[in-house]
C-alpha cells in the first residue's frame, strides 16, 4: 500500500515538473525548479532522473549548471 502511494507521490511530482518546463521553454536550473515547483532538492532531481531516462527533458550545460529543458516532441 505504502508503494502505491509512493509511486502516485511521484507521479505528481513528475507532472508539476512538465507543466513547469512547458511555461518555461528556455529551460530552468534545478534551483529555479526548487523555487518554482516549491518541492525539496531531492523530489526535483529524482523527477528530472526519471524523465531523463524517459528521454523526455533535454540537458544544457552553462558553466557548472544544468538547464534542463522538454524535448520538442513532447510539449
Amino acid at each position: 500500500m505504502a508503494l502505491a502511494i509512493l509511486l502516485i507521490m511521484i507521479d505528481k511530482n513528475i507532472a508539476r515538473i512538465i507543466k513547469i518546463l512547458k511555461e518555461n521553454p528556455v529551460g530552468l536550473t534545478i534551483t529555479e525548479l526548487v523555487k518554482v515547483s516549491k518541492l525539496s532538492r531531492h523530489k526535483v532531481l529524482t523527477a528530472l532522473a526519471k524523465l531523463d531516462g524517459g528521454n523526455k527533458v533535454l540537458i544544457r550545460k552553462a558553466g557548472m549548471a544544468k538547464i534542463y529543458l522538454l524535448k520538442k516532441g513532447d510539449q
